[in-house]
């Protein structure tokens, strides 16, 4: 038994020496709050001397009035694993350029001018079938002009676009704006344009709120769980298209989209969602709805198996193209008690990261 109790003893440490390294890298801000999206220029710089890793402010100004002319300089300059909030204040002005965030560099804020969001912009323009130094073409997932692959990442007051329009039923014509695949992000009045496959809602828990979101074809997609509270979701389709594609594997994957008090608008005959995986699932809830949205409302994505494993539906939406009357017989009218997981922040464990 003596040996036994030995053994025992030094998993302890060693499973508490690994919960200490988590600790020490997340630190103690593994939440994000309103004051990691302000910034005071003035009052906050960074210090990027590894050994006073006190993370403040980066400026980005394209007329060199910063610390870096362009976005992903000043990612660059964030310390590798850092431990406490760094905040990229970008001035206004368009950023011609593709942004990677790596998952090595947690708590990174992109702040703009709330009052110029239009007037900051980053933008570049790959599509899918573009190749790459190698000759191999990008594919969807390495298209996106902004890729956030970190922890408790946030956004505010910028522009994300991807400029390519998509040719309906040309190849290759994917073009993602935003991919994100970091846990426990989120995005508070931002832009993000493009056609086809805007945003790749990736992996993760994320928030947007109060965002402005465009494009014609699955504009948002991924395999996520996501809120979207109190967004704009506009389409651009000149005839058909569809805003949401999720992809879920199982029953028991704890993930989908959910859609709260957004307004949907644009031109074209839209689906809803398309049953991108076999489980998909995409909830919208107290929408205003124009009268953009094909009547049937979702697709089962040419799989008429996933009829009955798919989870689309709305509960209590407003507008013309909320008549649910000429949906297909699959999709879900949802009562308040099943609902009521999806409609705030605990559907995305937000209770736990946001401090809002």
């Amino acid at each position: 038994m003596g040996s036994w109790v030995l053994v025992f003893r030094a998993l302890v440490l060693v499973l508490a020496g690994f919960s200490g390294s988590i600790r020490a890298y997340y630190g103690a801000t593994d939440f994000i709050t309103w004051e990691d999206m302000k910034v005071d220029v003035e009052k906050e710089r960074l210090e990027v001397r590894e050994e006073r890793n006190q993370s403040r402010v980066i400026v980005v100004d394209l007329n060199g009035k910063g610390d870096s002319i362009t976005v992903q300089g000043a990612v660059d300059m964030v310390p590798q694993h850092n431990s406490q909030r760094v905040k990229i204040y970008i001035s206004p002005g368009i950023y011609r350029e593709k942004v990677f965030v790596p998952d090595s560099k947690a708590y990174i804020s992109f702040i703009g001018d709330e009052n110029r969001t239009a007037e900051t912009i980053i933008t570049w323009n790959n599509k899918a079938s573009d190749k790459d130094k190698d000759g191999y073409e990008l594919g969807t997932y390495r298209s996106a002009s902004v890729t956030i692959e970190s922890d408790f990442f946030c956004a505010t007051g910028i522009t994300i676009e991807n400029s390519v329009v998509a040719v309906p039923g040309s190849y290759g014509m994917q073009a993602v704006a935003l991919r994100v695949s970091g846990e426990k992000a989120m995005f508070y009045r931002v832009r993000i344009l493009g056609a086809q496959d805007t945003l790749d809602d990736d992996h993760g828990s994320h928030y947007f709120r109060q965002c402005y979101i465009q494009g014609s074809i699955d504009f948002i997609f991924g395999r996520s769980r996501s809120l979207y509270q109190d967004c704009v979701l506009h389409s651009t389709a000149k005839r058909s298209g569809a805003i949401a594609a999720h992809h879920r594997d199982s029953h028991d994957d704890d993930t989908g989209f959910s859609f709260v008090n957004c307004t949907i608008n644009g031109t074209g005959r839209v689906y809803l969602g398309r049953a991108w995986g076999t489980y998909s699932r995409a909830i919208y809830s107290y929408c205003d709805i124009d009268n953009i949205i094909t009547p049937s409302g979702w697709s089962d994505w040419n799989q008429p198996s996933r009829q009955k494993t798919a989870v689309l539906g709305e509960y209590k939406c407003r507008g013309k193209g909320a008549d649910r009357r000429k949906r297909v017989s699959w999709s879900k009218s949802f009562s308040y008690k099943e609902v009521r997981p999806f409609l705030d922040v605990k559907f995305i464990g937000g209770e736990k990261w946001l401090r809002l």
